[in-house]
């Protein structure tokens, strides 16, 4: 199958009501916000995203969060392991075979950094290759600044009964350990605009079809599908319109940074503080010879 040729551009909007949809560790899981309060979701939970969709496609995926592992693989150097023979040491033979064996290396790319023993490691008996992949995400920014609310939760786990701990009769007591109080955060609603890109030289070099950017097409559309927690209830992420853009060459009829300008999204009402999509309206601005697909998310 040959690969990618065209450049495509793309555009989604992602709604979050009532849900955390990206939580900081560094600010108590709160919602990712920036300094003036808009909304963010990093590229890298974008990433993780499209991944679990490929492997729910039946896809192979290099890099698996530990709850999906489908291989039994402990570690990303066991993983690679068991796929590339570590008598290969040509970086470009190395790249080819993981790109033809992980549908994401392919399509993000990734560092390969290990020693012949398996262990992370950059020493001249291992082997390390770079891969560049022709997919790029940008990380999902709010269209208006959102409203982040706490809320104070009580977690009855009760996971130890305490021992040694005696009544007032002198003997052990069976009660058990107290709840503890904690703090739930979630963004009360947000319209969220993701950017993306596909890059055809880097497709050639990894070997991304366009079999491939259908895949791609498709995870975006249903991003939310088998994602939901206790942070993101089912229904409260959705991805609510998908501009995919195909251009007619390879490096592209307009660049990435101006397809991506072209399709934004308002408020109806300026005066109006956004509690659904439908206060909002999606104005596209044409451009000659260029016309995206546009898709409904689920």
């Amino acid at each position: 199958m040959s690969t990618l040729t065209n450049k495509i551009d793309f555009v989604a909007f992602i709604s979050v009501a009532m849900a955390n949809g990206n939580g900081d560790p560094l600010n108590g899981n709160r919602p990712r916000s920036d300094y003036n309060g808009y909304g963010e979701l990093s590229d890298v939970c974008i990433k993780r995203k499209i991944r679990n969709r490929m492997q729910d496609m039946g896809k192979s995926i290099f890099v698996q969060s530990d709850d999906r592992c489908d291989d039994g693989c402990k570690s990303l150097a066991e993983r690679a392991g068991k796929v590339i023979s570590k008598d290969i040491k040509d970086r470009s033979l190395y790249a080819k075979v993981a790109c033809e064996n992980w549908l994401d290396v392919r399509t993000f790319g990734q560092v390969f950094a290990f020693s012949d023993k398996g262990s992370k490691s950059t020493d001249k008996n291992g082997v390390s290759v770079g891969v560049r992949g022709p997919v790029t995400v940008h990380q999902a920014v709010s269209i208006d600044p959102v409203d982040i609310e706490s809320m104070q939760i009580t977690k009855s786990v009760n996971g130890d009964t305490p021992r040694n701990a005696k009544g007032a009769s002198g003997e052990l007591s069976e009660k058990k350990s107290s709840d503890t109080m904690g703090q739930k955060h979630y963004v009360r609603f947000g319209l969220y605009k993701l950017k993306g890109s596909i890059n055809v030289q880097l497709a050639e070099k990894t070997g991304f079809t366009d079999e491939d950017a259908e895949v791609i097409k498709e995870c975006l559309r249903t991003l939310f599908v088998n994602d939901a927690s206790s942070a993101r209830p089912e229904g409260s992420m959705e991805v609510v319109k998908l501009y995919w853009f195909r251009h007619n060459c390879k490096a592209g009829q307009y660049s990435s940074a101006k397809v991506h300008r072209s399709v934004n999204a308002a408020l109806v009402s300026p005066d109006t503080v956004p509690s659904s999509v439908d206060d909002y309206a999606i104005i596209v601005e044409p451009l000659d010879g260029l016309e995206p697909e546009i898709i409904n998310g689920i």
